[in-house]
């Protein structure tokens, strides 16, 4: 089962166990990740501006790469997820912004064919869960795991398409799937905080902060995350008592393919 795939650019640099543990998790599952030709930053930030076409050139640009090979596209970082998915919206439904877009193509148009998933909605949507649990060779027994959401994926839910957006479900019932315990806790899906990090750092502590204690409060011993910018904010503003990790650096040890993320190295 072959999936493009777009990594996004700091799945290259300080995201590298992100990366390079969901390719081999994806390998143990039957899964190739093809990584994308010649791609380019997709912004981080969804533009909002029906006039910020040039914006969304490089998200229409792996697009159009994935739809010409007939494979849906599948992305990690939350952030990538939450832009790519929300151009291929535009470019579906906005026939204005469609136009433009294409405007600037030269190899003819794009109308939104690709379909848009994250890997964890690949696992559960082209896997399964069940059989994700037939794989398992390290069942995390007696793991007590927190998802940490953030806002990025689950909003807008109707473009997203993710999960419920006030009570998602789709990561605790991968880390069941994982043989470890979730643990549900309400701030799963509030903002850490992690796009004013740096020009409003005591807003964004105590944002991070009341995410970590709400988790811990609700018995959350570790917590997994997607998105590079929540880890480095969480990490940042945590307490000792958690243990914050990527999803793929659970996923890689369950599944017996790599035990520590710090194993990764520059691979």
């Amino acid at each position: 089962m072959v999936f493009s795939y777009y990594p996004g650019c700091t799945l290259k640099t300080q995201a590298k166990e992100l990366d390079a543990l969901a390719r081999k998790s994806a390998g143990a599952l039957g899964i190739t990740l093809e990584e994308t030709e010649e791609w380019q930053c997709c912004g981080a930030v969804y533009p909002l501006g029906t006039d910020e076409i040039a914006a969304k050139l490089a998200s229409v640009r792996v697009l159009k790469e994935a739809a010409r090979k007939g494979r849906p596209l599948v992305t990690l970082c939350a952030a990538c997820t939450h832009v790519v998915k929300r151009v291929n919206d535009d470019m579906k439904h906005n026939e204005e912004i469609r136009a433009k877009v294409n405007n600037y193509m030269d190899d003819g148009g794009y109308r939104g064919e690709t379909e848009v998933l994250h890997l964890v909605e690949a696992i559960r949507d082209y896997i399964g869960f069940d059989k994700l649990k037939e794989k398992v060779k390290n069942p995390l027994t007696g793991r007590k795991i927190g998802a940490y959401y953030g806002c990025m994926l689950l909003r807008p839910s109707s473009v997203m398409d993710f999960d419920d957006p006030e009570n998602p479900s789709v990561f605790e019932e991968f880390i069941k799937a994982l043989g470890a315990q979730p643990v549900i806790y309400p701030y799963r899906n509030e903002c850490c905080g992690g796009y004013i990090s740096l020009k409003e750092k005591d807003r964004a502590a105590e944002m991070s902060a009341a995410v970590l204690e709400n988790a811990r409060l609700n018995g959350a011993a570790e917590l997994i995350t997607a998105c590079p910018l929540c880890l480095y904010n969480l990490k940042q503003n945590g307490c000792s008592q958690i243990n914050i990790i990527y999803l793929t650096e659970m996923l890689a040890e369950a599944l017996g393919v790599q035990s520590c993320a710090k194993e990764v190295g520059d691979a």
